[in-house]
């Protein structure tokens, strides 16, 4: 028989954080829920959210997925998944602070001690630009340039839909040094807010804004290119994967469990024509088939989570748990506003919000369509042997 087991001092770190994200964070989502209804922002703001992180480092929260050797805990991609679930039961947008974008560990000396360092410290804010207008998912096809001038060089694009973009003082941004729609010709830049680029906000009908930034003459000396000339891609692949395995899956199933909990004690105390909601059949399916979702969709993230941990290639695992678990959330988000009724809709409750804000997971660190044409890419070339797990 497979061990699930989780080793007492790891069980003990998710534990706490469970405790923490109930005792902390939870308790501020009706004040983000009426802030919102006033029209003001539904998430913590970046004071707020800071505050939070001064907090749980207070308690030992801090740098969980930051290696030893930076200052933080190290936590495995297992034990990660296993946190990030319990983070996801808060519709606040919290996360535990310490942290950097994994790609920055690859950083040479230099710039570690100007980005990576201060970052981790929460001195820096940094961001992720990869997507561009017309250019989400086949990432290859970017048009922003980088043309190099003497021991600089000057950026001109476009950059859309980034994440922490409105915020950020400096951008880890991909652009084209050769080539046209061409793996081998992106490069990776540190690109300071200081420098020129130019930030405005998207409005969507999520719970956050993201951002899209401009890039006019941007001059960025030779010194922020991140690793080799043209060898960018690579960049961008190792930042996704990690997105796409246990950092957003795990979220969402614990969303996805808080959900289904509030179903089920609403249909508990609900009646309808002298009779408890619960105790209808389209009810008891909708809310019994969720359970049945949810446990499947965790075993795949575990599955993902422990090949990360263990070295392997989890790269097509990460394709499959980020379609299935995306399409999961949607499903029971939808399952639990039926349930609800017209209080599914309300804004007095999360479930509307989640309802929203699930909807961009089957869209971004790469779509339900290109998760499947990879997928099926990988099985027809032989890179991946049908239901097989390692």
């Amino acid at each position: 028989m497979i061990d699930f087991s989780i080793p007492p001092e790891d069980q003990l770190i998710v534990d706490n954080v469970k405790r923490f994200i109930e005792r902390e964070v939870m308790p501020l989502e009706n004040g983000l829920l009426r802030r919102g209804m006033e029209g003001g922002d539904e998430r913590l703001t970046t004071q707020e959210l800071r505050d939070l992180q001064k907090k749980g480092r207070a308690h030992g929260f801090w740098g969980l997925d930051t290696p030893e050797e930076y200052g933080g805990v190290g936590l495995t991609p297992l034990v990660q998944a296993l946190v990030n679930e319990q983070i996801g039961r808060s519709c606040a947008g919290f996360t535990f602070g310490g942290s950097a974008m994994n790609v920055m560990y690859s950083l040479n000396q230099a710039q570690k001690e100007e980005y990576l360092i201060p970052t981790i410290n929460a001195e820096r804010w940094g961001c992720f630009a990869l997507s561009e207008p017309g250019v989400g998912s086949d990432a290859k096809g970017i048009k922003t340039t980088a043309v190099r001038d003497g021991k600089d060089w000057i950026i001109n694009g476009e950059k859309t839909w980034i994440t922490g973009g409105n915020v950020a003082d400096y951008a880890i941004v991909f652009a084209r040094t050769s080539g046209e729609d061409d793996s081998e010709g992106m490069t990776a830049f540190l690109v300071d807010r200081s420098m020129g680029f130019t930030s405005r906000p998207i409005r969507v009908m999520a719970t956050h804004d993201p951002a899209s930034l401009f890039f006019d003459q941007v001059r960025v000396p030779n010194r922020n290119v991140c690793g080799e000339v043209n060898k960018g891609f690579e960049w961008a692949m190792n930042f996704i994967y990690r997105n796409r395995a246990w950092i957003l899956p795990p979220r969402n199933i614990g969303a996805c469990e808080r959900l289904l909990s509030m179903a089920l004690e609403f249909a508990e105390n609900r009646s309808t024509f002298g009779r408890k909601l619960i105790e209808r059949e389209n009810i008891m399916w909708m809310i019994a088939e969720s359970e049945i979702e949810i446990r499947a969709a965790k075993l795949l993230v575990l599955n993902v989570a422990w090949q990360a941990t263990m070295a392997m290639d989890y790269r097509h695992a990460a394709c499959v748990v980020k379609c299935h678990v995306a399409r999961t959330a949607n499903k029971i988000a939808d399952h639990v506003v039926q349930i609800h009724g017209g209080m599914g809709l309300a804004k007095e409750l999360p479930i509307e919000r989640w309802y929203r804000d699930f909807r961009v997971e089957r869209i971004y660190e790469g779509s339900d369509e290109m998760n499947l044409a990879t997928i099926i890419r990988n099985i027809r070339k032989g890179n991946a042997v049908i239901g097989k797990i390692d």
